[in-house]
């Protein structure tokens, strides 16, 4: 004889989506002037917010005050262009960057 017990389901909320998406990764750091070299692989425009997040103690936000691709100054960038940002925080190479 089995015996059956009200057992009641509990209701598990969906996580909430965050807006970061991932728009690129650093190919190099320049540790003296503290640029990174971004592969994009999503559109990003000067004064955009930008998650930096790698290895174990590496995860910080910033704004992008500038970006330069060979020496010349952009407002925006396309996906698959190289562009070099000028970072608060040290970072390393294959480090994701994410737009908030």
């Amino acid at each position: 004889m089995a015996i059956k017990k009200n057992i009641k389901k509990k209701t598990v909320k969906p996580a909430i989506k965050s807006k970061e998406k991932p728009i690129g990764k650093i190919i190099h750091f320049f540790s003296h002037i503290s640029v990174a070299v971004i592969k994009l692989s999503s559109p990003l425009s000067v004064g955009d917010k930008i998650r930096v997040k790698g290895g174990e103690n590496t995860d910080f936000e910033q704004s992008v005050a500038s970006m330069e691709m060979d020496h010349e100054k952009l407002k925006k960038a396309k996906a698959g262009m190289e562009v070099g940002i000028k970072l608060k925080e040290k970072a390393r190479e294959d480090y994701k960057v994410f737009k908030i």
